[in-house]
């Protein structure tokens, strides 16, 4: 018996980032965005897992992308507007102490994820980092690129069960 999991890529819109526990002047995970058809930016999850040298870089590399949230797309009129944000209820749903709050960057670069599924509009696990896109303008980052998950009615496969779409 094997097991087989798909390897499924999205390039995404580096849109902040969260300082590492450990130092100011460390990365400890991107935040992740891609354009809805309405051409919001939404969160669709983080990366994180880099060496602690590569953190480092990371910090110096984006300072020159620090924006302040009145030009951000996940500013607090977003927040307040009840759009899903990182800065949305600020803590964590695994660690309610965890402070959540990111440094906003113009979301002027572009990654390659690899990510397991979705859940919703957010990667369902942490995304891992494939490589960076530069020749990917951010704004080609969209739903559209992901895979979409097949539906189908369970009445039309077995017969009296149910009516409708999605029973």
């Amino acid at each position: 018996m094997f097991k087989i999991k798909p390897d499924r890529t999205a390039d995404c819109v580096v849109a902040g980032y969260r300082v590492h526990k450990s130092s100011d002047e460390a990365i400890g995970s991107l935040l992740l965005g891609l354009y809805k058809d309405d051409d919001t930016l939404a969160s669709v999850g983080v990366i994180g897992a880099f060496p602690m040298a590569r953190r480092r870089e990371l910090f110096t590399e984006l300072q020159s992308l620090v924006t302040t949230f009145d030009e951000h797309p996940w500013n607090w009129a977003a927040h307040m507007s009840g759009e899903r944000t990182p800065r949305r209820n600020e803590g964590s749903r695994w660690n309610a102490g965890k402070d959540l709050s990111f440094v906003p960057l113009r979301p002027e670069r572009v990654v390659e994820v690899r990510y397991d599924h979705m859940e919703g509009e957010r990667f369902r696990h942490t995304a891992q980092f494939n490589r960076w896109r530069p020749d990917r303008d951010p704004r080609s980052c969209t739903y559209e690129q992901l895979e979409q998950p097949v539906t189908f009615s369970l009445g039309d496969i077995v017969p009296g069960l149910g009516v409708g779409p999605g029973v």
